[in-house]
């Protein structure tokens, strides 16, 4: 399979009603990253600072992670902070210093050009077009997004959809995106905008996935102790991307498949801080998970 993904590498800081994490790894790219590399190898496009540790980079590329595509750029790597509320629903950003993101102008390598599944992690919809002007042929390219693109960059981010194959919102974006106050309607109205299918994250409350010739909601798969759900939406996409390019499929029922595997690889993340807990688990975990969840959406 052929995998790429575009987005962040960071340093997190995160504080839970329970604990805290300082300097920890990690962006919207790490975690996709980190999440698809269960199903085969990854492709990482991405900018750091001087300040990243080797030791990082190596232990991505054990994960068989391809690090071709990460510059290391003069000044500190992008760093965020944020604070959760009891109700894992709240989060407040403590601060977010952009650093060398600020600079960033996507450089996919040559030998990478060719990748078939390309995901553009939640990042500047201009950057998002950037990388995918450097693609020569894909198979399936699949958007992230948040409101405050949504926002200000309305334009730009019209022209990934027209030239994407899928986008993932949440409930609050997709209304925002859309001024559709009924989600179903709001995930029809994004599918006029260009993409064949819209991905509706619900958080605990499970996704939809709806598109042409398909129509599909599951729910979140059940954790008994969430530790920080820092990373969730990038290890739902790394999860549902991974499978899809693991069997070179994207038919109606391999997307619906896909969706279980990218809940069930989202549950596995929320059970640590950074990646603690996706790096600990094996395809036999997830496989594990996976018929545990068919088993509860099937009659």
């Amino acid at each position: 399979m052929s995998l790429l993904v575009v987005g962040t590498i960071a340093f997190d800081s995160v504080e839970t009603p329970y604990d805290r994490r300082d300097v920890t790894l990690g962006g919207s790219a790490t975690h996709f990253a980190h999440a698809a590399a269960h199903f085969g190898p990854v492709r990482l496009v991405g900018i750091v600072g001087e300040d990243f540790p080797d030791e990082h980079l190596a232990g991505f590329r054990k994960r068989n992670i391809d690090c071709a595509g990460v510059e290391v750029s003069k000044g500190k790597t992008f760093a965020w902070g944020g604070r959760y509320e009891a109700d894992w629903n709240t989060r407040h950003t403590l601060f977010t210093d952009l650093n060398v993101l600020e600079r960033f102008e996507p450089k996919i390598p040559d030998a990478h050009r060719d990748t078939e599944y390309v995901f553009l992690a939640n990042g500047t919809p201009s950057v998002q077009l950037q990388a995918l002007s450097q693609m020569t042929a894909p198979k399936l390219v699949v958007a992230d997004t948040m409101n405050l693109w949504i926002d200000i960059a309305r334009g730009d981010l019209f022209e990934v959809l027209r030239r994407v194959d899928g986008i993932v919102l949440n409930d609050e974006e997709a209304r925002m995106l859309t001024d559709e106050r009924n989600l179903i309607r709001a995930a029809r109205k994004t599918l006029e905008l260009g993409p064949k299918f819209v991905i509706l994250k619900k958080g605990e409350h499970g996704a939809f996935l709806v598109g042409q010739g398909v129509h599909f909601g599951l729910p979140a798969y059940p954790v008994d102790d969430v530790v920080d759900p820092t990373g969730a939406g990038d290890s739902f996409a790394g999860g549902f991307m991974g499978y899809l390019a693991s069997v070179n499929n994207t038919q109606p029922h391999t997307l619906r498949r896909a969706m279980l595997y990218g809940t069930v690889t989202a549950s596995f993340c929320v059970e640590g801080f950074s990646i603690e807990s996706l790096a600990a688990r094996t395809r036999s975990d997830i496989e594990t998970r996976y018929n545990e969840l068919a088993s509860i959406c099937t009659l």
